[in-house]
């Protein structure tokens, strides 16, 4: 399997309510960060930035658990599949070694200027497979 690459989450007091629980939504721009994350260091910032990009197209996510104000958080990020046009990444929001909520992504490399899907470059196959 792929290299699966620890984003550690620095919560916000907006991130909670009156119970001192994390929202979902929130939960959600965690797994954000650990996308941005893991494009940066596995793809480089081309996919962020250059002429071909990664658009999410399909999230699904599932809450396991409860998360808290003072838990410590971490996002794990994965590359459970690659496609012709399409990578599909699988991450897990933990807590002490616990999962609290995971979530599946899928995203298309995506030609802004012709407007156009594209198939998964050669480069990203590598660098998505390395371990």
């Amino acid at each position: 399997m792929a290299r699966t690459l620890e984003t550690p989450i620095q919560k916000r007091f907006s991130d909670v309510d009156p119970f001192l629980h994390v929202n979902n939504v929130a939960q959600q721009d965690y797994f954000d960060v650990g996308k941005v994350d893991f494009y940066r260091k596995v793809l480089g910032a081309d996919v962020l930035f250059g002429d071909l990009r990664i658009v999410t197209v399909s999230t699904a996510t599932s809450y396991m658990g409860q998360v808290r104000m003072y838990d410590d958080v971490r996002i794990f990020t994965v590359c459970e599949k690659i496609g012709n046009k399409s990578i599909t990444l699988l991450q897990r929001l933990v807590v002490d070694g616990q999962v609290r909520s995971e979530s599946r992504s899928v995203m298309v490399v995506f030609d802004f200027a012709a407007q156009a899907s594209r198939p998964v470059p050669d480069a990203w196959r590598e660098r998505l497979s390395a371990e």
